[in-house]
């Protein structure tokens, strides 16, 4: 297509979420490089994200552009690439979360570097949607999500805990710290695991490095954050199954996931790219069916508008903490990490993406399951 044709054709697209082509506007996008238009044309959201990076255009509010084309349901309208044709082909052909791949996230997102995330995430390094009900600081909406999760999961002192997917060890040390419990955490992260260890260290918890389809104990309780975004839809009922074998007959099992309004085999291409390499977002339906039959649904819990609060902390602190990061990471990957966040915190603003809690129980809650939502609050001190 000439180039004054395509560049017609997304001025026009991009009218219809009211974004102007070098408007003036926070939301507003200014291209450095004519050829965007035609890039972006023959390459969708996978361009998009690489020309930003590339310095082929900037926008002064990534999070309110991406809330507007996203609400205006561009990204629905856009034509479909070769690379996500392909990708579709590829999870309906092929299984990219197969164990062979397990520890493939680990490698090429959460090795990244300790540092990085230290400078971003709050002070116990908590990479998931934080619950901002009462609280005014990230590190406080982070413990008041540790505090909402122990207190759905009703722990007690003497329990033993699974945590799938333990991160930096967050949850795993607030949990011994404040409960009592014994935690098991296992992540495919060797940075994440050797850090946890340290943090960890003195308390009744033991961090593995180790993918989940491994997994062997018997816990009273068994809780997954931020980690089931990485098992894919052919893997969703193994999962649930492999839970269900490792949960004792009373116990409870809390899932905390980022989902989606609708059932798909596939990730944004950029994201998967650059970003959370063989991913994708499970539905609702999707999490439902693979339950089904083997637990009892007690709870679920819609909170995705506080994931851009999330977000949009994380991008203050990465900003403001460049400097301690400018020597081990370049420009591309400071524009890279920029759009991730921004796009994201545009994603749930415009709710097209969510944020969940589902509580599920083994056999069922004898006189029903008791609701703990805002009153999170009032937690214990860490």
């Amino acid at each position: 297509m000439p180039r004054k044709d395509a560049q017609r054709v997304i001025r026009e697209l991009l009218a219809e979420a009211d974004v102007r082509v070098n408007g003036d506007r926070p939301w507003d996008i200014r291209v450095r490089d004519p050829a965007f238009y035609g890039r972006l044309l023959a390459g969708g959201s996978l361009a998009l994200g690489e020309s930003y990076m590339d310095g082929w255009w900037d926008c002064a509010s990534l999070d309110r552009f991406f809330d507007r084309i996203l609400h205006a349901g561009l990204d629905r309208r856009a034509r479909l690439s070769r690379e996500v044709l392909w990708a579709a082909l590829r999870a309906r052909l092929l299984n990219p979360q197969r164990p062979s791949r397990a520890f493939d996230i680990g490698r090429r997102h959460y090795d990244l570097g300790n540092r990085l995330f230290s400078v971003m995430l709050d002070r116990n390094m908590n990479y998931s949607c934080a619950y901002w009900e009462n609280a005014n600081t990230l590190d406080e909406a982070q413990a008041a999500k540790l505090e909402l999760i122990c207190r759905k999961l009703d722990l007690a002192p003497g329990m033993t805990v699974l945590d799938i997917g333990c991160g930096w060890g967050g949850f795993a040390r607030y949990a011994a710290e404040t409960r009592g419990v014994s935690v098991i955490g296992i992540t495919v992260s060797r940075r994440q695991a050797e850090f946890a260890r340290r943090r960890c260290r003195g308390l009744p918890v033991r961090i593995e490095l180790q993918d989940y389809r491994s997994l062997g104990p018997t816990v009273d309780r068994i809780v997954s954050i931020g980690m089931f975004e990485h098992v894919g839809c052919k893997n969703y009922r193994r999962f649930m199954k492999i839970v269900h074998r490792c949960l004792k007959p009373e116990g409870l099992f809390l899932l905390h996931t980022i989902g989606g309004n609708t059932s798909v085999r596939s990730t944004d291409p950029w994201i998967g790219r650059y970003i959370f390499p063989n991913s994708m977002l499970p539905s609702a339906a999707q999490i439902a069916s693979s339950a089904e039959g083997l637990f009892v649904l007690e709870d679920w819990h819609s909170f995705g508008a506080h994931y851009d609060t999330t977000l949009m902390a994380w991008h203050r602190n990465f900003t403001r903490g460049w400097h301690l990061l400018a020597e081990d990471y370049d420009q591309r990957f400071y524009r890279m990490w920029v759009y991730f966040l921004l796009s994201c915190a545009g994603s749930f603003r415009a709710r097209v993406n969510q944020l969940w809690q589902v509580v599920f129980s083994k056999n069922g809650i004898r006189g029903g399951y008791r609701r703990v939502c805002s009153d999170a609050g009032n937690r214990r001190s860490a």
